[in-house]
């Protein structure tokens, strides 16, 4: 089992930044893949970022590159995501997860571990 605790959301305005944190629990950190996922009012959960267990590879919806940036940290158990320029239909609630998947998937099935998720609001 591994446990995934996100924090770091908020509200904020249009063009403006924050870095979302998850620290996990558990099993071994580095034997997963993690992402981040969001899900707005009404909406299907949707692919934002991945990281592969080393770090060394990222991968991002096209609606968030260039934008925001995900990494990890394996000595700490964390996966952040720092989200710059930030637009209103960036609002979501956003969750990580972890996914035994070799590389950056991006499917909800590949991932196994689920964080309650963490509220992001851009204001217009």
């Amino acid at each position: 089992q591994v446990q995934l605790v996100e924090s770091g959301g908020g509200l904020v305005q249009a063009g403006g930044s924050l870095r979302l944190s998850c620290v996990a629990s558990g099993r071994t950190f580095s034997d997963y893949a993690l992402g981040w996922f969001r899900q707005a009012p009404g909406k299907e959960r949707e692919f934002v970022a991945a990281i592969s267990r080393t770090g060394l590879s990222t991968y991002y919806a096209d609606s968030v590159k260039g934008r925001f940036t995900i990494s990890r940290d394996n000595a700490k158990n964390t996966v952040y995501l720092q989200m710059n320029s930030l637009k209103p239909e960036d609002t979501a609630v956003y969750f990580c997860a972890a996914s035994p998947v070799l590389g950056t998937p991006s499917s909800t099935n590949d991932y196994n571990y689920w964080g309650q998720g963490t509220q992001v609001t851009v204001s217009s």
